[in-house]
């Protein structure tokens, strides 16, 4: 079975990633449905008001203006679709994956499917979830059989926010399916929205690539985190370091420190691998477990060294004025999804630093309690006692601060002012 054009499409989840697939969807010819729980981002999105960095309200407006998007939160209108896409979140649970988002979503398409149709599963998740956790809740509300009747698939999501080059069209997309027409028909619809499908041998085998992924990611930053540590307490510069390495043009792949890891993915995903290896062959999956370790205690470090050069200015950090430049978890973008430097705000606020805090990207609703939002003016880097570099956003006054660097600790390497204090 092929998936035409003009198919009625259904995406479940309209965050940072069902919303690029929804506005794409519709841009190929697609009619579609956004469908999300929260009525407040619903009603933002038939205003037109996007919420997310890669979606502008212009890219709104104009899939609005096609009349074949329609955001929604009532169940009835997934009724009739040819295609639907699940796009929730996977958060953990006291350690473990929480498919609560996955179940649900389930069970509100399970009535709506009818036969020839295509579900996808785009959450991250273990392997085995589709078809374990997925298609019996299908198959179960809906009275028909996966495979048989309707298709079900696994097709993991690689959006990167802010970035600039690689998008959700131009990123390889995986693709799978519980049998080889589901596959087929996976496959099909994708071939419409991007630009270069990759088959996998089955829904196991592209749930574990999304892992694998990330992990990746998270294991070689905890590497370069840890060696900023020791690279420290050694005298030595760890971005040179790492910069001379980079030269190599074989065998080497640049990551670099900061102070922590943050957003929907690294923070997540390599636990759920972890845990799935725990639960079924009874072992520990010792990378994660030591990436997970170093990566969720930088934040407590870059605060050691908060106080280490407040002390050498004869400084407590109890009533010090604190200034946090960025609050995001990555560099021109707003999202603060698990970002380390809410982490570092946090324990600087129980030590009894004043916290100001300036990221021209974060909305107010993400800043944490008790820290003021400001913008980085002359006024208010003169006026702390110690200015900290958490997200590197280009839009940052970095001369400013080059100016006043003396008094900077600097977590993610912007500044060049010889002697600046860096991670």
């Amino acid at each position: 079975m092929t998936v035409a054009h003009e198919s009625r499409v259904v995406v479940v989840g309209q965050g940072y990633v069902g919303l690029p697939l929804a506005v794409r969807a519709v841009e190929v010819g697609h009619s579609v449905v956004g469908f999300d729980l929260d009525k407040d981002r619903v009603d933002r999105l038939r205003r037109g008001a996007s919420f997310i960095d890669d979606i502008t309200d212009a890219d709104l407006a104009a899939v609005l203006e096609t009349g074949r998007y329609t955001a929604s939160d009532d169940a009835a209108d997934l009724a009739g679709f040819t295609v639907a896409v699940v796009c929730v979140p996977t958060p953990l649970r006291d350690g473990a994956p929480d498919l609560r988002y996955i179940e649900d979503a389930a069970r509100l398409l399970a009535p709506h499917v009818r036969a020839g149709a295509t579900v996808v599963l785009e959450s991250t998740t273990y392997p085995g979830t589709t078809e374990e956790v997925f298609v019996p809740i299908l198959e179960a509300g809906s009275g028909l059989r996966a495979g048989a009747d309707f298709h079900v698939g696994f097709s993991p999501e690689r959006i990167d926010p802010s970035n600039q080059t690689w998008g959700l069209q131009n990123t390889p997309k995986i693709v799978s399916g519980i049998d080889e027409a589901s596959a087929s028909a996976v496959t099909a619809f994708y071939d419409t929205v991007v630009d270069r499908t990759v088959p996998a041998p089955g829904t196991r085998e592209a749930e574990l690539a999304k892992l694998l992924e990330n992990t990746f990611r998270h294991v070689n930053i905890a590497l370069v985190n840890e060696l900023a540590v020791y690279c420290h307490e050694l005298g030595i510069d760890v971005w040179s370091v790492i910069d001379m390495a980079a030269t190599k043009p074989f065998g080497f792949m640049k990551f670099t420190p900061g102070p922590g890891v943050g957003g929907h993915c690294l923070p997540i995903d390599p636990s759920y691998l972890s845990w799935q290896v725990r639960r079924v062959l009874g072992r520990t999956f010792r990378f994660v477990d030591v990436a997970n370790d170093v990566n969720d205690n930088m934040p407590g470090y870059v605060v050691t060294r908060v106080i280490e050069q407040l002390n050498r200015r004869k400084l407590a950090v109890n009533g010090s004025q604190v200034l946090l430049v960025g609050l995001a978890y990555k560099r021109n973008s707003g999202d603060a999804r698990q970002s380390p430097a809410i982490a570092v705000a946090r324990r600087l606020a129980d030590l009894g630093a004043t916290l100001s805090a300036a990221d021209p990207l974060i909305v107010a609703g993400e800043v944490p309690a008790g820290v003021q939002l400001v913008d980085c003016t002359p006024e208010t880097v003169e006026a702390a006692d110690i200015v900290v570099v958490l997200t590197d956003h280009d839009e940052i006054d970095w001369e400013l601060l080059e100016r006043h660097s003396d008094k900077v600790l600097d977590t993610r390497n912007r500044l060049t002012t010889p002697g600046v204090d860096k991670l």
